[in-house]
């Protein structure tokens, strides 16, 4: 259903959906708050610090103030209470001077920061004593917004969206939502954006992030009952050039990498086919593995397939390849690229050359997936990040007469236990152990007045000849919600550093403007980087030597440590920044973990300790289709229930037969088959 077709919805208005990547009305429902405006009482004006959204109860005994600053117009008004003093600031809005009176007694509310010295209220809202107690404890969705749309146009957009499509049937049986104390679907997909209290929300978000979970687990059990019998037609015999190259590397495999070798050699030399899942901490070296395995099958006469998430990534690791075949002599190995961005000519040439075998070390992107190619002899297929292609992607490629070997990739820290749930079709193997040649990255944790002194010390390092990247949690401006965005970051930015070139990248892009963009920064044009954590999963630029995390406070640890994995990868000394814009005692001991700790598996499990499963805190606004509501490391108890069902229902109907299960049979052909869907952890 267009967007057009509900009440008040024009084509501009459509068009400034669009820029955020809703276009339906099904999109739209999906569009879930990035974070909750929460009417708290008031506190005394000398509680209120910089970075946090306030409310003040003051007896007016001064005038209200206005005067011109260029084309502003700015009223101000000093209130005080027994405690303090603090100033009110509205832009461009004259008629507060009508609305304010002396000797009246209001409830003013906003965001609180401090402007040389002097701690200010911008834009505060104004309430009676009244209207303020109606407001306490509501909670107010917020959204991710771009220029032209308002945090009130979405809400009476998705109101609509509601009162025009009706009620979506239950999909689970009865007996199960009973058994797991699962809120109604439905119900569930209102409340996540309209709560009437706290409690509802979270039992909203817990059926959403269970569902999630749920048809992502199945459907990989799915997929693993159609690929049946697991013997291999594809026999690899081990090889003595594997080991020769191991030997020939300018530097030396870790005990861990080795290991993982070793099962990966075994798998491919069994008989049996390999579904095995390679986890490994940011910059663990899970690529050079991937390599020895392509080298093994090229030596066997057979192809291999690299899928990357990214473009620029696959590019990398194309080239990381090409490099090692010519240092390395390794004539067997015939490498070739295949992404969306190539042009016809090209494009022709390397389906010709994949077709005829004259190629067998192919690396892409889902372009690798698409009808058109047509492989000679596929017997491995890898996978960077798999849960970045989704079930269907994984279906493709497993749908063949002699299916391939699999081996997958992630950087995303799961423990073990949940590991098994999650990938419960995949041998585990883990690499625990950094390469020897990499300096620790030095970490800090500061509040957003010590920002002068990071721009100093980012401006140093370029001008040593490094880069930078600086994250924001958000794209651009949203409405109630005080958190810095990449569009006027990026501008600020380039008005202070004029002389250096700086890069503005997020995931609404294109993706032949992010792949530019990332290139761009991967060759050293860019110095600095303002992204959105659209870079989490990204290329490897070891002369990137400084990552500062803005509002580093809304983010998981996990997330923060796969952000501060970006630098640090080379022999240089590496730096992270954690800017906390909000300084509670309980966000300085959160990120303080990432001070003493560079272990992601640590890092995930501390995380959850402090933040527990109920915890709301944190954006997702990378701008990729995602788990837009589940977190692994958040929300391990509803993967564990997830995981239960799943295997439940796989052992009791596992082709879905049953009456009771036609809907979520219905639900999981839909899902099965949506090549547009990717997971994101």
């Amino acid at each position: 259903m267009r967007l057009s077709e509900l009440k008040g919805i024009g084509p501009k208005t459509e068009e400034l959906f669009s820029k955020v990547g809703v276009n339906s009305v099904e999109e739209l429902k999906e569009y879930y708050p990035v974070h909750y405006d929460s009417y708290t009482e008031p506190q005394s004006i000398e509680d209120c610090r910089p970075g946090s959204k306030s409310a003040v109860s003051v007896t007016v005994t001064d005038s209200v103030s206005m005067y011109k600053a260029g084309k502003l117009t700015i009223v101000s008004l000093d209130v005080k209470d027994s405690t303090g003093k603090i100033r009110l600031v509205w832009y461009n809005s004259p008629f507060i001077r009508s609305v304010v009176k002396r000797g009246v007694t209001y409830v003013f509310r906003g965001n609180i920061v401090s402007k040389k010295g002097t701690i200010c209220m911008e834009h505060p809202e104004i309430f009676s004593p009244g209207q303020y107690q109606s407001k306490l404890s509501t909670l107010n969705p917020v959204y991710g917004l771009t220029k032209g749309l308002t945090n009130n146009t979405v809400v009476k957009a998705i109101r609509s969206a509601f009162a025009a499509t009706g009620g979506v049937p239950e999909y689970l049986p009865e007996q199960i939502a009973k058994t797991f104390d699962l809120m109604e679907e439905e119900t569930a997909a209102s409340y996540i954006h309209f709560p009437p209290d706290e409690e509802s929300l979270m039992r909203a978000r817990s059926r959403l992030a269970f569902d999630e979970f749920f048809l992502f687990i199945l459907a990989l059990r799915m997929l693993r009952q159609e690929e049946g019998n697991k013997s291999s037609d594809f026999r690899i015999p081990e090889t003595w050039l594997t080991e020769d190259v191991i030997e020939r590397l300018p530097f030396r495999l870790t005990n861990g990498q080795m290991n993982v070798w070793r099962e990966i050699e075994q798998d491919l030399s069994s008989g049996r086919r390999m579904s095995r899942l390679i986890q490994g901490d940011v910059g663990s070296g899970k690529t050079i593995i991937a390599f020895l395995a392509m080298i093994m099958v090229a030596s066997a006469g057979y192809q291999s397939v690299l899928m990357a998430p990214t473009e620029v990534l696959a590019r990398q690791h194309y080239e990381k390849l090409l490099a090692m075949c010519r240092e390395q002599g390794l004539d067997t190995v015939k490498p070739v690229l295949l992404t969306g961005s190539v042009t016809a000519s090209e494009r022709r040439k390397v389906l010709a050359d994949i077709e005829a075998g004259h190629v067998n070390a192919i690396v892409g992107t889902h372009a690798l997936i698409q009808s058109t190619v047509t492989y000679r002899n596929p017997a491995l297929i890898i996978t960077d990040e798999q849960h970045r292609f989704g079930v269907y992607q994984r279906q493709v490629l497993s749908e063949r007469d002699q299916p391939p070997h699999m081996l997958v990739m992630s950087a995303t820290p799961i423990p073990r236990t949940l590991g098994v749930i999650f990938y419960g079709d995949l041998d585990i193997s883990i690499l625990d152990e950094l390469p020897a040649r990499r300096l620790p990255i030095k970490n800090c944790v500061v509040g957003t007045s010590w920002r002068p002194n990071a721009m100093r010390f980012i401006k140093k390092e370029i001008e040593a000849g490094h880069q930078a990247y600086i994250v924001c949690p958000m794209i651009e401006p949203a409405e109630d919600l005080q958190a810095e965005n990449v569009t006027e970051y990026t501008a600020k930015l380039r008005k202070q550093f004029p002389d250096i070139v700086i890069g503005c990248l997020h995931g609404r892009m294109k993706p032949a403007e992010k792949n530019a963009i990332m290139q761009s920064f991967a060759e050293g044009e860019i110095s600095i980087l303002v992204s959105t954590t659209v870079i989490e999963v990204g290329v490897d630029v070891p002369n990137a030597t400084v990552m500062m995390i803005e509002n580093a406070e809304r983010f998981g640890l996990a997330t923060l440590h796969q952000l501060r994995g970006r630098v640090g990868r080379s022999d240089l000394q590496s730096y992270c920044i954690f800017m906390a814009g909000v300084q509670s005692e309980e966000t300085i001991r959160r990120l303080d973990i990432l001070n003493h700790s560079n272990n992601g598996f640590e890092i995930a499990e501390k995380d959850y300790e402090l933040r527990g499963p109920g915890d709301l805190l944190g954006i997702r606004q990378s701008g990729d289709a995602a788990f837009r509501i589940a977190d692994i490391s958040r929300d391990r108890d509803i993967l564990k229930a997830a995981g239960e069902l799943a295997a439940a229902v796989m052992h009791d109907d596992p082709a879905l037969v049953l009456e009771e299960h036609d809907l979520l049979r219905l639900k999981m052909r839909e899902y099965m088959h949506s090549d547009v869907r990717t997971i994101v952890l």
